[in-house]
C-alpha cells in the first residue's frame, strides 16, 4: 500500500474510522468537529459518495453512522448494502422522530444495528460510537481466527497428502515385493503361503517395515483430523510440554533399520509449548525425516540426530527463548541452498520426491504461534534446526 497524502500508509491499522452520511454538507463537518476530538471521522455527501468512499477505503472503516432521509436513496439502502459487502462494519442510523416506524423495521430486518434519534445527545452518540467501534473490532478479530484457521486447514491438508505419500509408497513397494515373491502352495493342502526369501528374514523385515509406515501414515491422518476438529473449537490454555512431543515423535516415527539408534534427546530444559499438539508434532516429524535422509544420502561413520530442549536468545540483543534443536552431523547444507531454506520450496532431493514444503510449512506454523524457525550449517560439518518458541503464556 502506498501513503496517502498525509503520509499514513491506509490499512496499517485496520479498521478504526468512523463515517458519517448526511446530504448536509454542514452537518457533516459540524460531526466531524465535534467527534473528532476522540474519534477518526470520515465524511460523504450522500450514498454515492459514501459507497465510493467505502470501495477505496472501506478496511480502514468500523462504524457507518448514517442520516435516513436523503434525496435519490435513503440511509437504510445504504446500511443495506453495506452489510452485504462489508460485515465487519457496525451499521448506526440517525432518524427524525416521523421516521421512526421506517428505522424500527429496518432494525427488525437486521440491516440497523442501532438508531441514534435527531438531535443528536453527544453524551449518548460518543457511548453509541464507542460500543459500535468495539463490536466493530470483535467481529474483525473472529472473521480473522476464521480466515487463519481455514488457511491453516488448507496448508496442513496440502502437507499432508505430500507426506503421507511417502510411507504409503513404501507399503505399496514392500507388497509388491512379496507379490513378485510368492510362490504357489503345495499340493497337500495344508494353506501354508510360500514367499521366497533373498536372504533369511527378508519377509518378516518387510512386514515389519511396512507396519511402522502404515501407523505413522495413520497418525498423521488422525493428526490432521484433530486439527480439523480444533479450528472450530475455542483456543484451549496450553498445556503440552515439548519434553512429551519430543517421545512422542522419538516412539512414532517409522525409523529404518537401526536409525532409532542414531537419535539422541536431551530433555533436561523442558517448557510448556504454545499451541496445540497436532501441528508441532507435524514439524518435529518433517525436521527428523529431514535429518535422517540427510545422513542416508552420505552416512558419516557414526550418524547421530539429536533432539534437544534450551533457552536461548536466537539473535544477539532478543530475549532469551525456549527452543527445540533438530542436529544432525551428516554433510551439511550448501550456502546457497541454505539462504533459501523456509523462503521457497526448496529441495536437494527431487529425485526422490522431495518438494521443499516441508520448511515452508514448519515456518508458517512457527510464525502463527508467534515463533521462528533458524537453521544453521556449515560444510561438513551438519546442520542444525532450532524452533524458537514465544512464552506458552
Amino acid at each position: 500500500m502506498k501513503p496517502d497524502e498525509t503520509g499514513v500508509t491506509r490499512g496499517s491499522v485496520g479498521a478504526h474510522a468512523i463515517l458519517i452520511v448526511d446530504d448536509e454538507p454542514q452537518a457533516c463537518k459540524w460531526f466531524a468537529r465535534l467527534y473528532g476530538d476522540e474519534f477518526a471521522v470520515l465524511t460523504a455527501n450522500g450514498v454515492s459518495e459514501a459507497l465510493a468512499l467505502l470501495a477505496e477505503r472501506g478496511e480502514e472503516v468500523a462504524v457507518l453512522l448514517t442520516d435516513y432521509a436523503m434525496p435519490q436513496r435513503d440511509g437504510v439502502s445504504l446500511l443495506s448494502e453495506v452489510r452485504q459487502r462489508y460485515p465487519h462494519i457496525a451499521r448506526l442510523l440517525v432518524s427524525a422522530y416521523a421516521d421512526k416506524d421506517v428505522a424500527m423495521s429496518a432494525v427488525n430486518e437486521g440491516h440497523v444495528e442501532q438508531i441514534l434519534e435527531k438531535p443528536l445527545d453527544e453524551a449518548l452518540t460518543r457511548r453509541a460510537l464507542r460500543d459500535a467501534l468495539n463490536a466493530s473490532l470483535v467481529r474483525a478479530r473472529e472473521r480473522a481466527l476464521v480466515e487463519r484457521r481455514s488457511a491453516t486447514l488448507r496448508e496442513t491438508l496440502g502437507f499432508l497428502a505430500h507426506e503421507v505419500t511417502t510411507p504409503l509408497a513404501t507399503v505399496q513397494g514392500y507388497l509388491t515385493a512379496m507379490r513378485e515373491r510368492h510362490r504357489e502352495a503345495p499340493a497337500d493342502g495344508s494353506g501354508d503361503a510360500r514367499i521366497q526369501e533373498a536372504k533369511p528374514g527378508d519377509v518378516l523385515f518387510m512386514i515389519e517395515a511396512a507396519q511402522r509406515r502404515a501407523e505413522y501414515a495413520q497418525s498423521l491422518v488422525s493428526t490432521f483430523v484433530q486439527t480439523a476438529r480444533d479450528a472450530y473449537q475455542p483456543d484451549a490454555t496450553p498445556n503440552l510440554r515439548a519434553s512429551d512431543l519430543v517421545q512422542a515423535v522419538r516412539d512414532e516415527y517409522p525409523f529404518d533399520n537401526d536409525e532409532a539408534q542414531w537419535l539422541s534427546i536431551d530433555l533436561g530444559a523442558d517448557f510448556v509449548l504454545p499451541g496445540r499438539r497436532d501441528l508441532l508434532y507435524l514439524v518435529l516429524c518433517t525436521l527428523v525425516k529431514n535429518a535422517l535422509m540427510a545422513l542416508r544420502n552420505q552416512p558419516p561413520e557414526h550418524p547421530q540426530v539429536q533432539i534437544g530442549l534450551g533457552r536461548e536468545a536466537p539473535a544477539p540483543g532478543v530475549p532469551a527463548q525456549a527452543v527445540i534443536h533438530v542436529k544432525d552431523n551428516g554433510t551439511g547444507i550448501p550456502s546457497e541452498v541454505l539462504k533459501r531454506l523456509t523462503v521457497e520450496p526448496t529441495t536437494t532431493r527431487a529425485h526422490a520426491g522431495g518438494s521443499g514444503m516441508g520448511l515452508i510449512f514448519c515456518r508458517r506454523v512457527m510464525t502463527s504461534l508467534g515463533g521462528s524457525i533458524l537453521i544453521r550449517s556449515e560444510a561438513g560439518q551438519g546442520a542444525t534446526v532450532s524452533l524458537y518458541f514465544p512464552s506458552a503464556q
